[in-house]
């Protein structure tokens, strides 16, 4: 695969319209970014104002629980996710490959192949100069809950959605918890 057939991908995907969870100008903002950089949108080493990211929510069997891993580097419960890689045919491929990476969890179900959320947030220096993060967020339910925290999560755990917020206070994380919870009460 390449940059250029993601690219493709993250066109058709946002211009299929923004989810319903996302973060205010979040849509604009990577349309933008896609626009003015193209498959530079999506090297890691591109720094202004940034580069695309994959995560991957993901709800435990019962889906009454998500899976959240302490980011080694950023020291926060987060959703399994990162870089994007040429060899990912998609941004939904990237997602499922770091979810895999950083957790060993691979028996997953794709619960929408259009994004669950999209935000835009900024990584502070470190090894590399401060930047923006555009993740494209996707949707999975497990199938099993056997899970090993590895590559940049120091630890990975199930947590009842009524639990996120005493963990976390990460407001993409607190804004997908409150969509979960609203679909299910909809049921």
């Amino acid at each position: 695969m390449s940059f250029s057939e993601l690219r493709r991908d993250a066109e058709r995907a946002l211009r299929a319209g923004s989810p319903g969870v996302g973060a205010a100008g979040a849509h604009a903002a990577m349309l933008e970014l896609l626009e003015a950089a193209g498959e530079l949108a999506f090297h890691r080493g591109a720094f202004s104002p940034g580069h695309f990211t994959a995560s991957a929510f993901v709800v435990g069997p019962g889906e009454d629980e998500l899976l959240l891993i302490l980011h080694a580097k950023l020291g926060r419960w987060l959703q399994p996710g990162g870089h994007v890689d040429a060899e990912d045919a998609t941004l939904l491929a990237a997602a499922r490959r770091e979810l895999a990476e950083e957790t060993g969890l691979a028996e997953v179900d794709v619960l929408s192949e259009a994004p669950f959320d999209l935000d835009v947030h900024r990584i502070p220096a470190g090894r590399a100069p401060a930047h923006l993060h555009f993740d494209v967020r996707y949707l999975f339910r497990a199938r099993a809950r056997a899970l090993r925290a590895a590559t940049d999560a120091a630890d990975a755990r199930w947590v009842p959605l009524a639990e996120v917020a005493s963990l976390e206070r990460d407001a993409s994380v607190l804004r997908a918890v409150a969509a979960l919870e609203r679909a299910r009460a909809s049921r």
